[in-house]
């Protein structure tokens, strides 16, 4: 079967996206990753009204990429931090790939606002495909798309679904 003959409702970047996709929602998971939990630092540190937080933090917790672990300070109400669920954990990689095309062709000329580095020796991180041998691939060109397990045909009659909800949640 030719990917043009596929049904695409069960495309993974789809679904991926549905999540993913929102408004904020990558700006807040990249918080996250550096290490603000809570829902004033996010806030402040990325200027959006408490409103839109709210609603992008409560659609990543119940979309399994956050949890929400209670503290309290003495003398305030019980409130709550945001941490990667490991599904959540699992979305670096596309974050640093995003940052490095950034880096490549947005930055400001004296070059990006951060660099990732690798903890153990200190050398600049690259985000790199490979295959399940360990080659490097250079480009989309050395990759190949064949149908998978859950190709489903498309039939010619059969309106377009939307993608969210109709596959497994994230684990």
């Amino acid at each position: 079967m030719e990917w043009r003959e596929q049904d695409p409702a069960n495309c993974s970047i789809g679904r991926t996206l549905e999540l993913v996709g929102r408004p904020w929602a990558l700006v807040v998971l990249r918080e996250v990753f550096r290490g603000l939990h809570r829902f004033d630092e996010i806030q402040r540190h990325i200027g959006i009204s408490p409103a839109v937080l709210s609603r992008s933090l409560s659609a990543l917790v119940a979309d399994g990429l956050l949890e929400r672990r209670p503290y309290h300070e003495a003398g305030q109400r019980v409130r709550h931090e945001y941490w990667l669920t490991t599904a959540g954990g699992e979305l670096f990689p596309v974050l640093a790939a995003l940052k490095a095309w950034g880096d490549r062709h947005l930055a400001d000329p004296p070059g990006p606002a951060t660099v990732h580095r690798h903890r153990g020796c200190g050398a600049p991180t690259v985000v790199a495909l490979r295959c399940d041998h360990g080659h490097v691939l250079d480009s989309f060109g050395d990759i190949t798309v064949e149908p998978g397990p859950g190709a489903v045909r498309l039939r010619e009659t059969e309106s377009r679904r939307p993608f969210l909800r109709q596959g497994p949640e994230p684990r």
